[in-house]
C-alpha cells in the first residue's frame, strides 16, 4: 500500500498577509458605514487633531479594484522617506561590514563575554530602552539589527535573540515612555496636561518591563544555547551558518579600530542630532551614508568595491523596504474608504457605557486595536486622544490614565502587528519569517500587556494625576 504524503501547508509570505489585509479592508469599505471627524489645528499640540464632537456619517466611498491596486504604490509614496532610509542604511552598513572590522570587533567582544553571556541581553536591552524612552528610538533600531544578530550568534544564540534584545529593548523604553516626545509628549499636550507629568508611575512601568521582558528572552535564549535545534529559526541558522562569527581572541588591526571609531562616532552624531535637532529618518540616512563612505575609505575598500558593497547591501534589505510600503497601503484604503474614523467612533462608544475600572482596561484594549490600523504613535495620538480625553472626563477617570492607555496600546503590540513598518523592515533585515517571530513574540507581548493591565488598574484606583 502506497504511503500518502501530506503536504505541509506553508505559512503565507508577509507580502501575502499584507495583501490579504488590504483586500479585507477594501471589502470593509463596502460594508462599514463611512464616517468622518473634522480635524482642527491645536496650537498646544502644534498639529491637526480630531474634533471629538464632530463625527458624522457621510456618503459611502468604497474602494474599487483599481483603487485597491493603487493603494500599494500610494502607500509606498507616503512612506518613501522610510524606504529610502532603509535602502541607504542597508547599503552603507554593508560597506562597513565588508571591511571585516565589525566581525573582528564582535569576535573580540564575544571572547570577553565568555561565561557571562547572560549579561549581554539585559545590558543591551537597558541601553536601547533608554533610547526608546528619551528620544523615541524606533526606526533607528533597524541599523542595529545586524550587529545584535551577529553578537547573539557568536555567543551561541540565534537571530531571534539578536533581534529581540534590540527591538524589545527599544520598545520597553518607547512604550513605557517616561520621556518619549513622540507619544507621551504629544498625547499630554492634546490632553492639556503638563509635558512629561506623571513620570514616577511610568518609570515604575519601565523598571517592571526591564525585569520581565529580559527574563522571557533569556529563557528562550537558554533553550537555544543548550539545543540549537530548539530555535524557532533553526532552518535559517543552518542556511546562514557560514555567517556565524567564531569566538576567538583576535588582534584588532589599525584599520579595524578606525572603522569601529567611525561607526561609534557616527552613531553618536545620530543620537545628538535626534535629541537636539529633531532629526528625521533622511537626516539619519545622510549620516549613515557618510559613515559608510568614510568607513570604507579607512577600511581600505576601493571606490568600485564600495559601490558594489552598497548595491549588495541595498539588495539584501529590499524586502524590508518594500514591506513598509505595502503595509502603508492598508491605511490608504481605510482613509479613502472613510471607514477609519467610523471604527474609532464605534470603539469609543463601546467604552463610554462601561464601569470606571472596566472602562480603563477597555481604553487599553481599544488603543491596541486601533494601533493595528494606525501604527504611527503621533498619528494615533492625534486621532484618538481628542476623543479619549473628554471620554475619560465623562467616565470619571483621570486624563493621565487615558494617556497611559494610549501609550501602552500604541507601543507594546508593535512587536506583533504586520502593519508596523519598522517591525516588518527589521524582520526583512534579519531574514526572520513573520510567523516564526510571531510565535516567539506573542507570549512576550502577552506578559507586557498583563503588566500594563495591572498598572491601568493602579492608575484608576489612585486617580493617577498630572504630577
Amino acid at each position: 500500500m502506497e504511503e500518502k504524503r501530506k503536504k505541509k501547508l506553508a505559512f503565507p509570505h508577509t507580502f501575502v498577509i499584507l495583501a490579504c489585509i488590504i483586500a479585507l479592508m477594501t471589502v470593509c469599505t463596502y460594508l462599514i458605514p463611512a464616517g468622518s471627524y473634522e480635524r482642527v489645528y491645536n496650537e498646544t499640540a502644534d498639529r491637526n487633531v480630531v474634533d471629538p464632537n464632530s463625527f458624522t456619517y457621510v456618503d459611502q466611498t468604497p474602494v474599487s479594484l483599481f483603487g485597491l491596486l493603487h493603494a500599494i504604490p500610494d502607500g509606498m509614496l507616503e512612506v518613501a522617506d522610510i524606504m529610502v532610509f532603509i535602502f541607504v542604511v542597508g547599503g552603507a552598513f554593508n560597506i562597513i561590514t565588508r571591511t571585516g572590522a565589525m566581525e573582528n570587533g564582535i569576535k573580540k567582544l564575544a571572547y570577553k563575554l565568555q561565561g557571562r553571556e547572560k549579561l549581554l541581553i539585559p545590558l543591551m536591552m537597558f541601553a536601547f530602552s533608554l533610547g526608546g524612552a528619551t528620544f523615541g528610538m524606533s526606526e533607528e533600531t533597524i541599523i542595529f539589527i545586524p550587529i545584535g544578530i551577529a553578537l547573539a550568534r557568536a555567543l551561541g544564540y540565534d537571530a531571534i535573540v539578536g533581534m529581540a534584545m534590540v527591538t524589545f529593548g527599544a520598545a520597553i523604553g518607547f512604550s513605557s515612555g517616561f520621556m518619549n516626545p513622540f507619544t507621551v509628549g504629544v498625547a499630554q499636550k492634546i490632553a492639556e496636561l503638563p509635558t512629561f507629568s506623571g513620570m514616577p508611575l511610568r518609570i515604575a512601568v519601565w523598571v517592571c518591563m526591564l525585569v520581565a521582558v529580559p527574563t522571557c528572552i533569556l529563557r528562550y535564549a537558554g533553550k537555544v544555547k543548550r539545543d540549537p535545534s530548539a530555535s524557532y529559526v533553526y532552518d535559517l541558522e543552518l542556511s546562514q551558518k557560514d555567517q556565524r562569527v567564531t569566538i576567538e581572541d583576535v588582534t584588532l588591526r589599525g584599520r579595524d579600530i578606525l572603522v569601529l571609531l567611525v561607526l561609534a562616532g557616527g552613531l553618536g552624531i545620530i543620537v545628538y542630532g535626534v535629541i537636539n535637532f529633531g532629526w528625521g529618518v533622511l537626516d539619519i540616512a545622510a549620516v549613515f551614508l557618510g559613515m559608510g563612505l568614510v568607513g570604507g575609505i579607512v577600511g581600505g575598500t576601493t571606490p568600485n568595491g564600495m559601490a558594489r558593497d552598497f548595491i549588495a547591501g541595498a539588495k539584501d534589505i529590499a524586502m524590508g523596504a518594500l514591506i513598509v510600503g505595502i503595509a502603508r497601503g492598508i491605511l490608504v484604503v481605510m482613509t479613502e474608504g472613510q471607514i477609519l474614523d467610523t471604527i474609532v467612533y464605534a470603539l469609543a462608544t463601546v467604552i463610554s457605557g462601561l464601569p470606571k475600572a472596566v472602562a480603563a482596561e477597555g481604553m487599553l484594549l481599544v488603543q491596541c486595536v486601533i494601533n493595528f490600523f494606525i501604527p504611527s504613535g503621533s498619528g494615533q495620538a492625534s486621532t484618538t486622544m481628542p476623543i479619549m480625553t473628554p471620554l475619560a472626563d465623562i467616565i470619571g477617570i483621570s486624563r493621565q490614565t487615558a494617556v497611559l492607555a494610549f501609550q501602552f496600546g500604541d507601543g507594546f503590540t508593535n512587536a506583533i502587528i504586520p502593519t508596523h513598518g519598522t517591525l516588518c523592515a527589521s524582520l526583512g533585515v534579519a531574514g526572520i519569517p513573520f510567523n516564526k517571530w510571531f510565535k516567539f513574540a506573542l507570549p512576550v507581548v502577552g506578559v507586557e500587556l498583563a503588566i500594563c493591565a495591572v498598572f491601568m488598574l493602579i492608575a484608576t484606583m489612585t486617580n493617577y494625576g498630572p504630577f
